[in-house]
């Protein structure tokens, strides 16, 4: 007779485990997900006026799948994003995944600066645990608001068990990215984050998760970096190319101070002939050059129609300007070695 209650207290115990619900933490930075108009079918609205409680209250179905918790760590439209919101998070999802105290993180932020945010975690934060960036097209009052679905997606991806080592992923409009190759490609419509180089890795439908590819390049417990030994970001600039260029912004960037420059040149990273040659006078003055390319998909290759050796340039692969930026900084808090930054972008 002990026996046989021991089993069922067993059998309980066992049960009750099966269906414990995983604690995600909901951290919220503002963005249009967050953001409210006067009307339903105003275009005009703030982003961040909507704190992370009334979001997570917006979706209450969450609360039955998972233990939610939030935090506000900004409220800001992400055109607003800066590197003390970054330390902020990054230090923040690090503490939480390493700790225990969560299961995945959700991160509502918004859509324009989305992907060097994820991009950055990616390659800071040391946990495979799920990170899932998540924003909105249609602030919280408008008609057909798109956050509250995309924010029970997320959830439900930060909870999947088949996320876990893909490192940071965004999750909008029933899709689902790997950080590194995801962007933004169209400024109002509810599709707009694409992966031109690889595609989707996935797809969430009403919480469905199924994915179909794995990030390949280093990420998170495989990154060359760590957040918790970075203290700072040195500048990096973008700079943009178009026909009948000229040096002077080469040469201001140079002047103020940047440590790193990334080219958006024209096709396959081709400066205008009087930027290519301030380019290279700001490597000699020990200014670490990536050429890039405007294009938007596609590998910027070395040595191609510019003799980068000769010159002393990079090429950043097939990332695009903004997250050879993000890249870049994170490469020159270790090392100015141009070989050695040469095969983090070929790694990460």
């Amino acid at each position: 007779m002990r026996f046989a209650v021991k089993a069922v207290i067993f059998m309980l115990l066992g049960a009750t485990l099966a269906f414990a619900k995983p604690t995600i933490y909901i951290l919220a930075t503002g963005g249009t997900i967050a953001g409210s108009g006067s009307g339903a079918l105003d275009t005009s609205y703030t982003s961040g006026t909507v704190t992370v409680d009334k979001l997570i209250a917006a979706v209450p179905d969450i609360n039955k799948i998972a233990t939610i918790k939030g935090e506000q760590i900004s409220n800001i439209g992400s055109q607003e994003m800066n590197n003390e919101v970054w330390f902020k998070l990054a230090n923040r999802v690090n503490e939480l995944l390493t700790s225990g105290k969560a299961d995945g993180v959700v991160i509502t932020h918004g859509t324009d600066t989305m992907e060097e945010t994820a991009y950055f975690l990616n390659l800071v934060v040391k946990s495979d645990k799920p990170i899932v960036m998540v924003g909105a097209m249609r602030n919280s009052g408008s008609l057909s608001a798109d956050g509250p679905l995309n924010i029970f997606n997320a959830v439900n991806v930060a909870m999947n068990k088949e996320a876990v080592g893909k490192g940071v992923m965004v999750v909008m409009n029933d899709e689902i990215h790997a950080a590194r190759e995801v962007t933004k490609t169209n400024t109002t419509a509810v599709d707009t984050f694409k992966s031109p180089n690889s595609g989707k890795i996935g797809t969430v439908f009403y919480g469905n998760v199924k994915f179909y590819m794995n990030p390949t390049r280093k990420h998170t417990v495989n990154s060359a970096f760590d957040i918790t030994k970075i203290k700072e970001l040195p500048r990096v600039d973008i700079i943009y190319s178009h026909s009948n260029d000229n040096p002077d912004f080469v040469n201001l960037a140079v002047k103020n101070g940047a440590k790193g420059i990334i080219n958006a040149g024209m096709g396959n990273g081709n400066p205008f002939p009087s930027a290519l040659e301030a380019l290279g006078e700001a490597v000699k003055a020990g200014v670490v050059v990536v050429r890039d390319s405007r294009v938007g998909s596609g590998e910027t290759t070395l040595n191609g129609e510019v003799d980068d050796g000769k010159y002393g340039f990079l090429a950043s692969d097939n990332l695009n300007a903004q997250k050879a930026r993000v890249l870049l900084m994170l490469a020159l808090t270790q090392t100015t070695d141009k070989a050695k930054i040469q095969e983090l972008f070929l790694t990460h």
